[in-house]
C-alpha cells in the first residue's frame, strides 16, 4: 500500500558569494632619468665658466704687462695683492714652504720648482715689480730640486737686475739654505733654526731579514757596479772601492753646496758692503750641524737678524722703490676646470705622518738630500 506522506522538506544549499573579481593594477610606464642630462649641462656650465675665466685673465694679463711678452708655459698663476700700500711699484712675495722637491704636487699639476720658476718669470717680466722677497720656511729637499731653485734665483737677479731679499721664518736649513745663499740680502729670526749645511744619501740593508724568511736574490748584471747600494747584497760584499765611489759623489755635492754659499756671499757682500761677510772659519761650520740665526749672522751666513718688515725695507731699498713704497704681491698658482685633468693619474705624495703632527720625507734610496738631520727618522 503506497503512503500519500509527502517527502521531508530539504533544506536549500548555503548561499555562495562569488569568487573576487581581481583587477590588475594600473601600470604607468617608468619615468625616464633625466640625471645624465643634468649632470651633461652642470658640466657644460663649468666649461662655459672657465672659459671665460681664461679669456679674462688672458686681456688682463695683456693689460697688465702693456704688450709685454707673456710666456706661455708652466703653470697659471694670478696676481693677489696681499698688502696694499695704494703704491704703483711692487714687490713679489715668493714663499718656499716645507719639503723642496720636484715632484708633482698639487699646485696644479706642476712641482715647487716649475711653480718658482714661473713666478720669478712673471716677476722680471712685469715692469712693476722691483724686487723678490723669498720667504724660505723649510727643513731643505731634494738636491737637483733645491739646485735648480738656486740657478734660477741666480738667473733672475743677473738677467732682470732686480734684487732677491731672503724672509727666513723659523727653519731655513740645508736645502732652504741652499736657496738663500744666492740672494742679495738674507734676513733671519734670532731664533730661526738654519745651516745644516751638508749632504745625505740614505738607504736600507735587508739581506739580514731576507736570510731569515728564505728569501734569496738572484740577480744578473751587465758589470760588477751595476747593482751598487742594493739593500738585498750581503753587507760583506760591499767593496771598499764602493763605498769610496758612492762617497765621492757625496764629496763632489758638498763641494757643490760650499762653493753656491761661497760665491753667493761674497757676491751678496760685494753688492751691499753694509751686509755680513762670512767668517774666516765659516767652512769649519759647514759640517751639517744646525744653527741659530744668531749664531748664523756672527758667521756671515746671514746679513741682519730681524723680521719679514725687515726684509721688506730692504726690498724697498735695494729695489730702488719711490718714498720707500709698494705693494707686496704673490703669484698664486691657479687652479680651474681644466687643471682637473692634469691631476688624474698622479701618485700621492710620498710623505708619511709622524706623531709631531708633521709631514716628513720618505729618503728614498740612491737619491741624495740637503735635508736638517732634525728632520731625519
Amino acid at each position: 500500500m503506497e503512503s500519500n506522506t509527502p517527502p521531508p522538506f530539504a533544506a536549500p544549499p548555503p548561499f555562495q558569494s562569488p569568487p573576487p573579481i581581481i583587477v590588475p593594477p594600473r601600470t604607468t610606464p617608468p619615468r625616464k632619468s633625466r640625471g645624465w642630462m643634468v649632470i651633461a649641462i652642470i658640466l657644460f656650465l663649468l666649461l662655459g665658466v672657465s672659459m671665460l675665466a681664461h679669456l679674462s685673465h688672458l686681456f688682463k694679463s695683456f693689460a697688465h704687462l702693456g704688450g709685454t711678452h707673456q710666456r706661455s708655459s708652466g703653470p697659471r698663476l694670478e696676481e693677489v695683492v696681499t698688502e696694499d700700500n695704494e703704491a704703483s711699484e711692487k714687490i713679489a712675495v715668493i714663499p718656499i714652504e716645507g719639503i723642496i722637491s720636484g715632484e708633482l704636487s698639487g699646485r696644479g699639476g706642476y712641482s715647487l720648482v716649475d711653480v718658482v720658476k714661473a713666478q720669478l718669470d712673471r716677476a722680471e717680466d712685469d715692469k712693476k715689480v722691483k724686487a723678490v722677497i723669498l720667504k724660505v720656511d723649510s727643513p731643505g729637499g731634494e738636491v737637483m730640486a733645491s739646485d735648480e731653485i738656486a740657478r734660477a734665483i741666480t738667473e733672475f737677479q743677473s738677467h732682470a737686475g732686480k734684487p732677491v731679499i731672503v724672509s727666513m721664518g723659523s727653519l731655513a736649513a740645508s736645502g732652504g739654505y741652499y736657496v738663500s745663499a744666492p740672494c742679495e740680502w738674507i734676513v733671519a729670526n734670532e731664533l730661526t733654526i738654519t745651516g745644516s749645511i751638508g749632504v745625505i744619501m740614505h738607504g736600507f740593508n735587508y739581506r739580514g731579514l731576507m736570510d731569515k724568511v728564505g728569501l734569496v736574490p738572484e740577480v744578473y748584471k751587465s758589470g760588477k757596479f751595476k747593482d751598487m747600494m742594493s739593500g738585498s747584497r750581503e753587507p760583506d760584499a760591499i767593496t771598499p772601492e764602493e763605498r769610496a765611489m758612492v762617497q765621492k759623489l757625496i764629496d763632489e755635492t758638498f763641494a757643490k753646496f760650499k762653493r753656491v754659499v761661497a760665491e753667493g756671499r761674497k757676491s751678496a757682500h760685494e753688492s751691499n758692503p753694509d751686509g755680513q761677510e762670512l767668517a774666516a772659519d765659516w767652512a769649519d761650520y759647514a759640517d751639517g750641524r744646525v744653527l741659530s740665526g744668531k749664531e748664523a749672522f756672527q758667521l756671515g751666513f746671514v746679513d741682519k737678524i730681524g723680521t719679514f718688515e725687515d726684509a721688506q725695507a730692504k726690498a724697498e731699498e735695494l729695489g730702488g722703490i719711490k718714498n720707500n713704497k709698494a705693494n707686496l704681491i704673490e703669484y698664486r698658482p691657479r687652479n680651474d676646470l681644466a687643471d682637473l685633468f692634469n691631476l688624474f693619474g698622479q701618485s700621492e705624495s710620498r710623505a708619511f705622518k709622524v706623531d709631531l703632527g708633521l709631514d716628513l720625507p720618505k729618503l728614498q734610496a740612491g737619491r741624495m738630500y740637503f735635508l736638517s738631520p732634525l728632520f731625519l727618522r
